[in-house]
């Protein structure tokens, strides 16, 4: 089976693409090297998932459909995983066009050349981040998600609304997988746990948006890799979204004494003032997940926060 990963250099894509190559799939990574972070963090991804020879990278920007139509004529390819994307809840405020043209047009340019090439199945990244600031807990996936908070949710809402159109129009097996606070080793280092750690290292205070108490469902990348291989070996799907998430939100707070607790000291935190775009919690029913694939997420948060200081040491040795 030959499955192109966009994203793939990236945190998610590069677990993803080591998972799928362990089980002898032909594995095709597409990643722009954007520099949104450091483009040498990539390349180190890269250069490990290269000793495998059924790995194959090419280099392109997914808003050119010549580079996925150059792909598909090149390669029988049976499923296509989208992560690629601008991230971030903050950075889409600030440039708003940026995340539309690369997050919208570019999951547009990829379904026409789907279409044409007759690719059969996606499995699109979407984002806990589209359900907005639902008071109802824990979220479904058929809760009301038509006010979304920030461009980014906006744009991950709009590639769920257009994977839709294009498996009503060409008959796509679409599965869009709505992600909740995805940490572990290679984790982005914009991202919270990895710039706290970071952050200690350095002797610097950590900072806390709002009083500590906003909740967030993290989920250990194992548990999120796992579920896209479960999803990838079902039949038939049609067009389904699911929540991938670990089910049990822990405050900000909690997750700075996790990661104390692994780091084997305290933390010097400030308090700031809330920002703007952010959610008060993510919580995810994942009852939809386990009754079409038994999804079972298997990392709690301080043996997850463990092995991604184990990782973060190593790098600083």
């Amino acid at each position: 089976m030959t499955v192109l990963v966009t994203g793939g250099a990236g945190f998610i894509g590069s677990h993803l693409c080591a998972s799928l190559l362990r089980d002898n799939f032909k594995v095709i990574a597409l990643d722009n090297l954007d520099p949104f972070y450091d483009p040498e963090i990539k390349k180190n991804n890269l250069a490990m998932l290269a000793s495998w020879p059924a790995f194959h990278f090419n280099e392109g920007d997914i808003r050119q459909r010549r580079v996925f139509r150059e792909i598909f004529t090149q390669n029988a390819v049976d499923a296509v995983v989208h992560l690629a994307a601008k991230a971030g809840v903050r950075p889409s405020i600030l440039q708003p066009a940026d995340y539309f043209d690369v997050n919208v047009n570019g999951t547009v340019q990829l379904l026409e050349a789907m279409a044409e090439a007759r690719v059969p199945r996606l499995i699109f990244a979407s984002s806990s981040s589209v359900y907005g600031n639902q008071e109802k807990i824990p979220f479904t996936e058929t809760d009301d998600v038509s006010q979304p908070i920030s461009p980014y949710a906006a744009t991950k809402r709009a590639g769920e609304l257009m994977t839709y159109t294009y498996h009503h129009l060409y008959g796509i097996d679409v599965a869009c997988m709505r992600l909740f606070t995805v940490y572990g080793p290679r984790q982005r280092p914009d991202l919270a746990i990895h710039k706290f750690a970071q952050l200690a290292l350095e002797n610097k205070p950590i900072p806390l948006y709002g009083d500590g108490q906003t909740k967030r469902d993290y989920t250990f990348v194992a548990d999120i890799i796992r579920g896209i291989r479960q999803v990838l070996a079902l039949p038939g799907l049609g067009y389904q979204i699911f929540n991938l998430s670990s089910g049990t939100p822990v405050t900000l707070l909690e997750m700075v004494h996790a990661l104390e607790f692994a780091l084997g000291h305290p933390l010097r935190i400030q308090f700031l003032e809330k920002q703007a775009g952010d959610v008060e919690q993510t919580f995810a029913d994942i009852t939809k997940a386990q009754a079409y694939f038994n999804y079972t997420p298997q990392v709690q948060l301080q043996e997850g926060v463990r092995q991604f200081v184990d990782w973060f040491s190593h790098q600083h040795l």
